[in-house]
């Protein structure tokens, strides 16, 4: 997988304003890891059968697939 692929998901520009809070900016979580969530949630929401581990390793193997899609 293509690191330069793994951008991040969910960034915040500096000084975001949120009411009355100002707060500095953050990168957000990776596209990596926003995408084995929603692999993680579609496993545990069809009941799979394996280990949390194995769930987990495979989540991230959808994820890599994925964003080596996106590089297409």
């Amino acid at each position: 997988m293509s690191k330069t692929n793994d951008n991040p998901a969910f960034p915040s520009p500096n000084n975001v304003r949120a009411g009355d809070i100002i707060t500095g900016g953050h990168a957000g979580m990776t596209l990596r890891d926003y995408f084995a969530a929603k692999a993680m949630q579609g496993m545990l929401a069809a009941q799979a059968k394996a280990s949390i581990e194995r769930r987990s390793e495979v989540a991230y193997e959808i994820a890599d697939a994925m964003l080596e899609a996106r590089s297409k």
